[in-house]
């Protein structure tokens, strides 16, 4: 099976180019920060200069690590998915659920470490531009040279390796079992992830109001908030689909087709769910945090300024991956339609109402992603509010919130609207033929 799995990769290269950017970008955000370990680790760095960019290393590590599973997760997803009638084939020639399993899952790893190893470059140049911006505000001293060793190394190709594996094998999992079966582990999950984020985020009543870590719960809070709430995506996307009074044909359309596929949006939901939450959540608690330490006339401390530097430069990061996800799977799963909108066509919709009912689609997605991810944002946002300030609404405005909003709006009814105008460009019935 792994020689069949090589075979389908020469074959088809380009079914497999968004699973090579997600481990590209996963092992390159991974890679730049574990430097920081090296460098940190060599001999004659003071010891403040070395916690400063342990932290950095540790804290990033533990959002890379999981924003790196979620991302190749949602784009293998829709990968399997598109491959449905493929894996009913190779089913009904013979092959057993444990062959299918294996040719996926190597042609995951494989594609992964291709990815892995082409961030190298790229890991090492974010790494020596990271150590520049500590040294510029003063977090690490100016001797401090760059080292980019085995921990950064291992641990971009390790970790990106077990995610494309362990998401590769969930997806097929459930391409190959009954939806009954692959529901009650999905459920658990959810609430599982769910159970946990309103743990950590209610731990933050545990801290006072001057704890370095005060913001590490609140924040893992909403982050696993986000997660749990982008696995009940599909059905609480369902229960939204039944309350919206759309009309038209280009509702109408947009309806049936998202109660339809409600399974395969999750993966696009998910990256942006993930973006508003923790995007929303990082820069009001950095705002709270900053306007608390200015309201108490003392000057800021180095670890404030690392804290800072560090929330600053994680929303930069997480902003930017999440995006290329989000643009990565609505791209994906915006292509794959050109038979479907090919046979709309067919049956007598017009180009315009295809296209108006992919806006109203993207619509839908964006409300449904920036709703649930503010409310994983809120849970993070109000308990550290609360210990920090003693307030439960923190003072920054709507306007944080406002540009998270317009840039996932901008993204996500850009990318598809721009996606499926190119693929309507194709005659009909060209469209049906090819795709079949």
């Amino acid at each position: 099976m792994l020689a069949l799995a090589l075979r389908s990769i020469r074959k088809r290269p380009g079914r497999f180019t968004a699973t090579l950017l997600s481990a590209f970008l996963g092992a390159a955000i991974l890679m730049m920060f574990n430097s920081l370990h090296d460098t940190a680790g060599q001999p004659g760095v003071d010891s403040r200069s070395a916690e400063s960019l342990s932290t950095a290393a540790t804290v990033v590590g533990g959002y890379g690590s999981l924003l790196v599973f979620f991302a190749v997760a949602s784009t293998l997803t829709v990968n399997v998915r598109q491959r449905t009638s493929e894996i009913e084939l190779l089913r009904c020639s013979g092959a057993t659920p444990a062959q299918i399993k294996r040719m996926v899952v190597g042609e995951s790893m494989a594609v992964a470490l291709v990815g892995a190893l082409l961030a190298i470059g790229p890991a090492m140049l974010g790494g020596r531009a990271l150590l520049d911006i500590f040294q510029d505000s003063g977090q690490v001293k100016r001797s401090v040279d760059y080292s980019f060793g085995s921990t950064a190394l291992m641990s971009g190709v390790g970790i990106t390796a077990l995610a494309a594996a362990g998401a590769a094998f969930l997806a097929v999992r459930r391409a190959t079992r009954g939806r009954q079966q692959r529901g009650g582990a999905r459920k658990f999950l959810a609430y599982a992830t769910l159970a946990l984020g309103g743990v950590s985020a209610s731990s933050t009543f545990a801290f006072s109001a001057k704890d370095a870590a005060l913001m590490a719960p609140a924040a893992y809070g909403a982050i696993l908030l986000s997660v749990g709430f982008a696995l009940f995506a599909p059905r609480l996307l369902g229960g939204l689909l039944d309350l919206l009074p759309l009309s038209g044909p280009s509702g109408y359309l947009a309806v049936r087709n998202m109660r339809r596929r409600a399974a395969e949006l999750s993966g696009v939901l998910m990256p942006l769910i993930l973006f508003t939450g923790i995007a929303t959540a990082t820069l009001y608690m950095q705002g709270v945090e900053s306007d608390a330490i200015k309201a108490s006339g003392v000057p800021k401390s180095i670890d404030a300024k690392n804290l800072e530097t560090l929330n600053l430069v994680v929303v930069g990061i997480i902003v930017a991956f999440s995006c290329i996800m989000l643009i990565n799977s609505l791209y994906a799963a915006t292509t794959y339609r050109a038979r479907e909108f090919g046979g709309q066509r067919l049956a007598g919709a017009t180009p315009n109402q295809v296209l108006g009912m992919v806006g109203v689609e993207g619509l839908i997605l964006t409300v449904t992603g920036v709703f649930l991810g503010t409310v994983a944002a809120i849970a993070g946002i109000v308990p550290f509010t609360l210990v920090r300030t003693e307030s439960v609404w923190p003072d920054q405005g709507l306007g944080i919130w406002l540009s998270v909003v317009a840039v996932a709006a901008t993204v996500t009814l850009g990318t598809v609207l721009v996606t499926a105008r190119r693929a309507l460009r194709t005659p009909a019935v060209e469209a049906v033929v090819l795709a079949a």
